[in-house]
């Protein structure tokens, strides 16, 4: 009997991540601005590998300008088996989790495209907190090119680092 649901979500994400290479901090430079973020400015995301094979997740933001009030939220993710690292599940919350589609990234790890099965969120991240402009608009065509609607994006304003 068919699922209701459709079929399975085609996988697009990167054929491999090293875990360890992926670890540190992030800074979102562009995102869908999922409800949960909503009003963040400098965002970024720390990824920490544990002993276990899990990561430790904190993703931190300033509320509605960069002196606003820090607000964090502490995760772990686990491997989904069989994707050498480029699908993730995130919980915040037992036992809700959520999709982590690694979709795109820099051989050298100094950007990521990371996105949903059924491309309901995208978010491109970088190891600065500014990423050139030829650059962005480059990561902007390869997720169209993966069929994620590019219109959707809202740049992050980083100025807290500067």
């Amino acid at each position: 009997m068919a699922c209701s649901g459709g079929p399975p979500p085609k996988d697009h994400s990167v054929a491999q991540v090293d875990l360890v290479r992926y670890m540190g901090r992030w800074y979102e430079i562009a995102s869908y601005e999922p409800s949960f973020q909503r009003g963040c400015v400098c965002s970024t995301a720390d990824y920490g590998l544990m002993p276990d094979g899990t990561v430790a997740i904190t993703n931190a933001c300033r509320k509605g300008s960069p002196s606003g009030e820090l607000d964090s939220a502490i995760g772990t993710a686990k491997v989904v088996r069989g994707s050498k690292g480029s699908r993730l599940k995130v919980s915040f919350q037992w036992p809700f989790e959520g999709d982590y589609w690694i979709v795109g990234l820099d051989p050298e790890y100094q950007w990521a495209l990371v996105g949903h099965p059924q491309k309901k969120y995208l978010w491109v991240l970088a190891r600065r907190p500014v990423m050139d402009q030829a650059l962005f608009d480059s990561l902007k065509a390869k997720a169209a090119e993966l069929g994620y609607d590019v219109t959707r994006l809202k740049k992050t304003e980083q100025t807290c680092w500067k």
